[in-house]
């Protein structure tokens, strides 16, 4: 199998498009399609100047996502003086896990000379991932005290860092496996929060000060593109799955869409197409029904973060780990 472009052996036969890639044309593929969706988005505020730069808060884990998504943004805004980024990595508390991933974070954040902040669950909660999926009180998958743990440190860094725009290395698979997973369970709410999260969002309505808009500039790239494209570039990377992943119908929803990729090629491409529409549709109905306003936000009672009960999830889900 040879490249399309150049003839070298190729890496790589993306279904979707009929493209077959050696490795240097991957990796161009994929950076281009990264550097449209930032244009798309208008990810850099045409105000910015290096006297008040656009600043950026990047969630970088150690996986192949983050690591990309930080490697490219580099690539593109790392001179730019418009620009300032910073690394933020999160420590669950998982043993044999995470340690090895916080390293990729420092090696590459030491390779592109960038600003890298670390913090941990144990440090801001008082609680190990650990210890969370032994106790287990709500009786949940640990990915559900996982994501609401590790949301609001991102939220929370992000607003302290007084960043304008928080990123995250979603990829296509992850999109459209939670594009699906909303769909099936009926929950329009959740699609509505899907544009509302948006850049887009943020630019079509008034932006409020409670949360920071977040972008996933590798949001139309393939997972197992990713994977290819951080061998062809030889990048630090953490390829581990995480011990404690076994959310079981993302799962099925993954293997779903696998096999409906590789009878269908592009599927995964026309969920997001239909799903990102139909999610600015559900976000005007919903403010619509509470007269523009969309659902009443309050700081928490205990913590402050914002939320629209008295007291916020993650402080709920802390009470519930503190009593077990």
């Amino acid at each position: 199998m040879e490249c399309d472009t150049c003839g070298a052996d190729a890496i790589h036969h993306a279904a979707y498009s009929g493209a077959h890639l050696c490795g240097e044309h991957l990796r161009r593929s994929v950076e281009k399609r990264v550097k449209r969706r930032i244009r798309e988005d208008g990810l850099l505020d045409p105000d910015a100047t290096p006297e008040n730069p656009d600043r950026w808060v990047i969630g970088l884990s150690g996986g192949k996502d983050s690591v990309v998504l930080t490697q490219i943004l580099d690539d593109v805004f790392g001179p730019d003086p418009r620009v300032e980024m910073l690394a933020l990595t999160i420590h669950e508390g998982i043993e044999g896990y995470r340690d090895e991933s916080v390293d990729a974070t420092v090696e590459l954040a030491d390779d592109l000379s960038m600003r890298h902040e670390l913090v941990s669950y144990a440090e801001e909660f008082g609680v190990r991932m650990d210890d969370v999926v032994d106790s287990d009180p709500e009786n949940m998958a640990a990915c559900a005290y996982c994501g609401v743990f590790r949301r609001d440190l991102l939220e929370r860094y992000a607003a302290e860092f007084d960043a304008d725009k928080l990123l995250t290395g979603h990829n296509l698979d992850d999109e459209a496996q939670t594009a699906l997973m909303n769909v099936l369970e009926g929950d329009v709410r959740q699609v509505a929060k899907h544009f509302d999260a948006s850049l887009g969002a943020f630019d079509e309505r008034e932006a409020t000060d409670a949360f920071v808009p977040r972008a996933k500039p590798l949001r139309d790239v393939p997972e197992k593109e990713i994977a290819l494209y951080c061998h062809v570039r030889d990048l630090p990377v953490h390829m581990a799955e995480c011990p404690h992943a076994e959310e079981a119908y993302r799962g099925e929803i993954q293997s779903l869409l696998h096999d409906l990729e590789e009878n269908h090629p592009g599927t995964r491409h026309s969920i997001m197409a239909g799903y990102e529409e139909l999610a600015g549709l559900a976000a005007e109905a919903y403010r619509g029904d509470d007269d523009g306003e969309g659902p009443a936000l309050s700081a928490c009672s205990r913590c402050g973060s914002t939320t629209s009960r008295d007291v916020c999830r993650k402080c709920r889900l802390l009470d519930a780990i503190d009593a077990a």
